[in-house]
């Protein structure tokens, strides 16, 4: 291997005086799925676009599959899947006739087609609905249906974009059963979108945590877990401020902060020191309301890096969003 399926430099996209993607730099290296990981609006979905050419670069290079995306972007889009967040099937048309219309785009001969649909129908499980009309599909069929379709044509990269948002645990369980399996039959790079913390974690061989347009950091999941110094303790109580701060002057303390209400303080061998965090507070009349202690998650990186959790961000983004419809109402 030891490829790079895509080489980003600088690369930045701007609206009006808005900076989407700020100036950012990757290597992602072939036949592995590499996650971005991000709220909504960190410039996860502007990114896709741009590498797959549907999005003018405002500067930067990026290079796809050795091919340029700004001098050759046909070749680029030859050699690359996408599946959007918003569908692309026609759901008049059975499984089968959407990815027969697809191929056909592709110049794909009548005997490879038929061939195609099949190997990719039985990749994503739909090989006895390839006949049915796609609005019988459930919203997990027609997300693999889309999946089968980005496989069509032989592409060596393939970009999900957030590929399970709104399906429950169960379909998402089994949707990223099938990426597994079809990184390594075909060979393929992965490109994955999500904000979904146990998805970046259970399938991505790398991750970039990406906010406000700009990676802030690389690695894969566990490198990134262990650099939080093992164990994450949160307690909750009303006097926040006081007890990080006192908390962040022992030794022992990797780092205290407080979001979401809670402190949360990384260190190593948590259950052991526990005690003495309790007596520090008793001491200090601070009530500790609850504690606990888990094993640091992708959301913990998360926090370290943004000082806040990503489900605060989406909260926080439907509030603005509130916020303007009452505006407008008045």
């Amino acid at each position: 291997m030891g490829m790079s399926a895509i080489e980003i430099k600088d690369l930045t996209k701007q609206f009006g005086s808005l900076k989407a993607v700020d100036g950012i730099s990757l290597l992602i290296p072939e036949g592995e799925v590499f996650g971005l990981l991000g709220p909504n609006g960190a410039g996860k979905t502007t990114t896709i676009k741009m590498l797959s050419t549907t999005l003018k670069i405002s500067s930067g290079t990026a290079v796809v599959n050795g091919f340029d995306v700004k001098s050759q972007p046909s070749q680029v889009r030859k050699s690359i899947g996408i599946v959007f967040q918003d569908p692309a099937i026609d759901i008049e048309l059975t499984g089968k006739e959407n990815l027969d219309f697809h191929a056909r785009m592709y110049g794909m001969s009548g005997n490879e087609r038929t061939k195609r649909i099949k190997d990719v129908l039985a990749m994503v499980d739909l090989s006895d609905k390839a006949d049915l009309l796609v609005k019988t599909y459930s919203g997990g069929m027609k997300r693999r249906l889309e999946i089968a379709r980005g496989l069509m044509h032989y592409p060596k990269v393939l970009f999900l974009d957030e590929p399970t948002l709104g399906l429950d645990a169960q379909t998402r369980r089994a949707i990223w059963e099938h990426i597994q399996r079809i990184t390594k039959q075909e060979k393929i790079t992965i490109i994955l979108t999500t904000h979904y913390m146990e998805e970046a974690d259970f399938l991505c061989k790398q991750v970039a945590i990406i906010d406000k347009g700009k990676i802030l950091t690389t690695g894969t999941p566990k490198q990134l877990k262990t650099s939080l110094g093992s164990d994450i303790i949160m307690l909750k109580t009303g006097k926040g401020k006081a007890l990080a701060s006192l908390l962040s002057k022992q030794k022992w303390v990797a780092k205290a902060k407080v979001s979401d209400g809670h402190v949360h303080i990384s260190l190593k061998d948590g259950e052991t020191r526990i005690p003495a965090i309790m007596k520090m507070a008793e001491k200090k009349n601070i009530p500790v309301l609850s504690v606990e202690l888990h094993k640091p998650t992708l959301e913990d990186v998360f926090i370290r890096f943004t000082g806040r959790t990503i489900r605060e961000e989406a909260d926080a983004k439907q509030m603005l969003r509130m916020q303007a419809r009452m505006r407008g109402m008045r």
